[in-house]
């Protein structure tokens, strides 16, 4: 007997009570369930760009409000600071040139410009004019440290290793620039977190790379509580621990009962410049972490706080217009991101409740509904419908690999331990997803960019987390070169390295092809950009991640 299609009155019917289904199942209607975004191959993959404009608080409670695309991504904040200091993705930032070293060098030119005139207006009022200088980032550049060495997780234990072999080049511009204001007069004061078992070796760093100024008797270091290294009487501290305003801002206060004027503190973090006792500041740009302190109890000083709207392109090239204060700070953006997963602090995220499992939530129930109202029409029409779907972060769920045990720095063969051992959760709402879309007569296809030796465990780790639709013929690895793991026929690409994008576009394109099965890709979801462009689907659905970016 010969099939007879629906007529299209019948198709709308089904079409919405298929909706309707999923809809009640996840608590939404139907005008919930705007469309995702399509690839249209009149317009190409333009709209499947990440965005480049940010609105982040210093403190991370952005990410309780700005959703996981207005988060700035981790990796092209990395790659926009590496772009800013010159660094060719080593962690050693250029000596000679880069934005940074410009950047300093335009500060400095002006702040020069004035010490004269300062100078003078000083002794012309009677006042011992003295300058103030932070250490880290101020005096001493950090940055090989912080990043080629720690990957930007600080290790005190370490950071001890380079003070004590006083391994720190100049912070570019600023031997100069100290030795300048020495010779016109001024007394030069030191005033460093670092603490009274450092101080020595601070000292000496800074007469390694040029500096004549600093001396012991006018370079304060922070008490540890040890023997004779004790909190000074001059400082009072709201409790035990004193913040680094008031460390700072007291020794401040300190050196003008000394008898001297400060006209001039100078520091790469806001902290070291509040709380006064001072005429001016001068704010030094560092990205590269950010040390906080609340201001002095009854001081406000609001220009004397961070950027909150940044512009930033994925791919680390505003690292060379921005300049240091348009970066987003990578401490900051660690806090954003922290709170968007509702991690405390720990690197393990939220499994019940978060900012991020509630906007998960809100795709799922905008995009299940219509997703499975066009499986079910597709399947009633013997279309074999089919929806792809990305594993890292799409199903399975990375979050306390990347940050709890990685700190943000992949790690390749630690990867692979998790995916061998299954240790992924699911990924919020996705099990749900998954399940409505099968239920409505879709085939569940997996496309990773884990290899083929991952592939059994990652079905198993699938499986283990309430997946049951993915099989070892519908679920794409990347081959390996090994054995019979090789790049197969249905991909072309330009180099020998293929990129992500040419390995899961032309494997959708396989996948709607006869010998791939003919499926029609309904909907493709991913969390990456590049696992959604090229085309070879009806509908994509990005789904948010800031902790990685794979262009």
């Amino acid at each position: 007997m010969s099939h007879t299609p629906s007529s299209p009155s019948r198709l709308r019917r089904a079409l919405v009570g298929a909706a309707g289904v999923a809809a009640l199942a996840l608590g939404v209607g139907l005008a919930d369930a705007p469309a995702a975004v399509a690839w249209d191959p009149g317009h190409g993959d333009a709209a499947l760009t990440p965005r480049t404009s940010f609105t982040m608080a210093p403190d991370g409670s952005s990410g309780a409000t700005q959703g996981g695309e207005g988060i700035p991504n981790i990796d092209s904040v990395k790659k926009t600071i590496a772009t800013y200091y010159g660094d060719p993705g080593t962690g050693i930032a250029n000596k000679t040139d880069s934005p940074y070293i410009r950047d300093l060098g335009g500060i400095l030119g002006k702040e020069k410009a004035e010490l004269k005139r300062d100078y003078d207006r000083a002794v012309r009022h009677g006042q011992k004019p003295a300058i103030v200088f932070d250490a880290d980032d101020t005096t001493l550049w950090t940055y090989d440290m912080e990043v080629a060495d720690m990957h930007f997780t600080f290790n005190p234990t370490e950071q001890n290793v380079w003070v004590q072999d006083q391994r720190f080049p100049a912070t570019p511009g600023m031997v100069d620039f100290v030795n300048q204001a020495q010779a016109m007069g001024y007394t030069v004061f030191g005033l460093t977190g670092r603490n009274d078992g450092q101080k020595d070796a601070t000292l000496g760093n800074l007469a390694k790379v040029g500096y004549t100024a600093f001396t012991a008797g006018r370079f304060y270091t922070k008490w540890t509580g040890t023997g004779a290294s004790q909190q000074p009487s001059y400082i009072t501290c709201a409790t035990a621990s004193c913040t680094t305003v008031e460390y700072k801002a007291l020794t401040r206060k300190h050196i003008q009962d000394l008898g001297y004027t400060i006209t001039l503190n100078v520091g790469d973090q806001w902290s070291d410049l509040q709380g006064g006792y001072a005429e001016q500041e001068l704010k030094l740009p560092n990205p590269t972490y950010y040390l906080p302190s609340p201001d002095l109890p009854g001081v406000n000083e609001p220009q004397l706080s961070p950027r909150t709207h940044f512009s930033m392109a994925p791919d680390g090239s505003s690292g060379a217009t921005q300049g240091g204060e348009g970066i987003p700070n990578i401490d900051s953006v660690k806090k954003t991101i922290a709170t968007y997963y509702g991690d405390p602090g720990t690197g393990i995220a939220n499994k019940t409740d978060s900012p991020y499992i509630r906007e998960l939530r809100s795709i799922v129930q905008r995009q299940a509904p219509v997703v499975a109202a066009q499986c079910f029409v597709e399947r009633k029409l013997h279309k074999n419908p089919a929806i792809v779907l990305d594993t890292d972060d799409t199903t399975l769920w990375t979050y306390d690999m990347e940050v709890a045990d990685m700190h943000f720095t992949f790690d390749p063969v630690e990867q692979n331990v998790w995916v061998q051992d299954q240790r992924f959760p699911a990924t919020p709402q996705m099990t749900t997803l998954a399940a409505v879309a099968q239920k409505a007569g879709c085939t569940l296809i997996g496309l990773t960019g884990r290899n083929d030796d991952q592939k059994a465990a990652t079905l198993g780790n699938l499986a283990k987390v309430g997946y049951t639709g993915f099989t070892a013929q519908n679920f794409y690895t990347k081959w390996t070169g090994t054995g019979a793991s090789q790049q197969p026929s249905y991909i072309a690409c330009a180099t020998a390295k293929c990129t992500t994008i040419e390995y899961k576009s032309q494997t959708r394109k396989h996948i709607e092809s006869a010998s791939g099965g003919r499926y029609d890709i309904v909907a493709n979801f991913g969390d990456q950009y590049s696992d959604l462009i090229g085309g070879y689907a009806d509908r994509t659905v990005k789904l948010p991640n800031p902790t990685y970016y794979l262009p």
